[in-house]
């Protein structure tokens, strides 16, 4: 008979299968996602809501490596995709995915994407995996477990501010201009600096990583910041919640950074 104290364990190593699960296929596709990368005459690619937001074959046929991977291994597991939306299961963990975050740097041939697969338990964010194939480079974290990039710890920058490090910065088309504009106007008058790199996924892993100090983003669906929430927050970062979104599936606002950014980031975003 099964004492009490064999739930949290039984739990544990549900994780940690998945987690390891998520780190494998996350190499395998990225490994098919490269060669097209290298071969972009392969590509085909197609308009989603305007020129800026597209998807390409390899987005295609990597979402759909890494839902039969995780069907062949789980398959009472839910599973939401950019590419393919929700299929429900009843296990009660769900794989939020997308299979190359950063499309638009990927089919210019810019060196700016990853693969980015979070897991979820019930409502908590429990495992998080972003795999940079360019450069190999395997980001993984699970809750209560630190974070790492191949298998080293790492950490997020300490005594980084916003005008002695480099903030992260997404934008797109679903949020005013002004929104964005705003936000480097007052950011640079401050002595600020900022990149953006056209994926909001990898960029949340360097702030894991202490490369940069912090990350913004107006709006970011579920599939492309899940993963790097819980790698900033296992690296010693701090994020505001996405349970305050309200629906998982229609996205929201990302905050996410080093502890000495967090007063600076929230109060410039005007939510202090």
């Amino acid at each position: 008979m099964l004492t009490s104290s064999s739930e949290p364990s039984r739990t544990e190593d549900a994780i940690a299968a998945r987690q390891t699960l998520a780190e494998a296929i996350a190499r395998e596709g990225g490994r098919i996602a490269l060669g097209y990368f290298r071969d972009r005459a392969r590509l085909t690619v197609d308009e989603k809501l305007n020129g800026q937001d597209v998807v390409s074959i390899a987005d295609k046929e990597v979402e759909t490596l890494l839902r039969r991977r995780i069907r062949d291994t789980f398959p009472d597991d839910s599973l939401l995709g950019e590419e393919y939306g929700l299929e429900e299961g009843a296990s009660g963990f769900t794989w939020v995915m997308d299979p190359i975050d950063g499309t638009s740097p990927f089919v210019f041939g810019i060196p700016a994407w990853c693969v980015s697969i979070a897991v979820m338990r019930g409502s908590e964010i429990v495992a998080g995996i972003i795999y940079a194939p360019t450069v190999d480079e395997l980001y993984s974290a699970r809750r209560g477990q630190g974070a790492a990039m191949n298998g080293r710890p790492i950490r997020v920058a300490e005594g980084i501010t916003l005008r002695n490090g480099v903030l992260g910065l997404g934008a797109n088309h679903r949020v005013p201009s002004r929104t964005v504009s705003a936000m480097v106007e007052k950011l640079l008058d401050e002595g600020g600096m900022f990149i953006r790199n056209g994926s909001g996924a990898l960029m949340l892993a360097y702030v894991a990583s202490g490369r940069l100090a912090a990350y913004w983003e107006p709006h970011m669906n579920a599939w492309d910041c899940y993963a790097g929430f819980l790698l900033v927050e296992e690296a010693g970062g701090w994020i505001v919640d996405p349970a305050a979104w309200g629906d998982m599936r229609a996205g929201g606002p990302v905050f996410a950074g080093s502890p000495g950014t967090r007063d600076d980031l929230l109060r410039l975003a005007g939510k202090a």
